[in-house]
Order: structure tokens, then sequence, then C-alpha cells
């Protein structure tokens, strides 16, 4: 069974590329989830990211993007303190700044989504690579989404951590032709 190469020989890397990379999700919460996840991972590797998912889960409430919106100054020096997340001052206030934005993305155009979807006309791209050399860090899709959300004041939402979210989230399918998955997703 052919996989793309990135997942390596972590088995939790393995199941991430097996169940849920490249996927197209349309859950407010998990896009949510996985805008701060790639922000996160912002000059590191998305198995150090992946490795710590679980407590970031725990550290930020379940993603809930309403409780992290009214997160304090108390909050931030509780999560500085935990080991199990990125303590990135930058990343763990960009969060809770997403997680307003995101609040009022929702409001305006009912579902976070319905927005977000719209940079790809709401259907998957589906690209033919067939190995790491031939996958972009960003595209012209990616690039816009990442003036509108810094436009929206969203944080850490540069072009490349953009691109990285529509891998994950489906907006792109960029599993490798040869890989189980392509014709899957």
């Amino acid at each position: 069974m052919n996989r793309c190469a990135w997942c390596g020989s972590s088995k939790l890397m393995i199941d991430y590329h097996d169940k849920e990379w490249g996927v197209p999700l349309h859950n407010d919460k998990k896009l949510f989830e996985f805008l701060i996840l790639e922000g996160a991972q912002a000059g590191l590797t998305w198995q150090t990211i992946l490795n710590r998912r679980e407590n970031y889960r725990m550290a930020f409430d379940n993603f809930d993007p309403g409780k992290i919106a009214r997160y304090t100054q108390k909050d931030i020096s509780i999560l500085l303190k935990n080991a199990g997340i990125i303590r990135n001052r930058l990343k763990i206030t960009a969060a809770i700044t997403n997680a307003q934005k995101f609040l009022a993305i929702q409001k305006e155009f009912i579902s976070f989504d319905k927005y977000i979807w719209q940079f790809v006309n709401h259907k998957t791209i589906k690209n033919k690579f067939k190995s790491l050399n031939d996958v972009p860090a960003s595209t012209k899709e990616s690039e816009s989404m990442s003036k509108e959300l810094k436009k929206q004041g969203f944080k850490f939402v540069g072009s490349t951590i953009c691109y990285a979210f529509m891998q994950a989230v489906g907006m792109v399918n960029d599993h490798f032709t040869d890989c189980f998955r392509y014709n899957e997703v």
C-alpha cells in the first residue's frame, strides 16, 4: 500500500495521513482547531504539533472559540507554563485573537465553513503531485486566503500556513497520485 512519503513510519503520522489529512472538512469547530494548530506549527514540524494535539485540546478548552475568545492574562500565564503545548506567547495570544475573529466571521457569514471554502469556490482542488518536490509552499488561493484573513485581523495566517491548512482540511487534495488515499478523498 503506497502512502505519501511525508508521513514516514510514525504510527501517529500514518493514522493522521490515513484518516484525516486531506479529507474535506466542513465542521466549524474542527476547522478552528486546524487553524490554531497550523499557526502553532509555524517554524516547527507537523509531527511536533500532532504529538501535542491532545495537550492542546485540554489546554485550549477543546478548541471552543467562545471560551478561548474570553481568555485573560491569567489564562495566558497558565498556558505559558504548560509544557504540553508550544509555549510561545505570540502563538498563544494569536489563538485568542483568532478565536475572536473566528466568532466575528461566523456571525457575518453564518459559518466559518461557508467563509473559508469560498477561497476554492466551495470544492476541493485535486492536484496531481507525484513527490514532495512537486508540492508548492503556497498558491494563489492560499495567498488570497492569507490576505483576507489578515485583513479580518487574524494572526499567524501567512500564505504557507494557509496552504498547510488547506491541505489538512481537504480544500486541496495533495495526496500523491500513487497514494492509496488520492482517489479516496
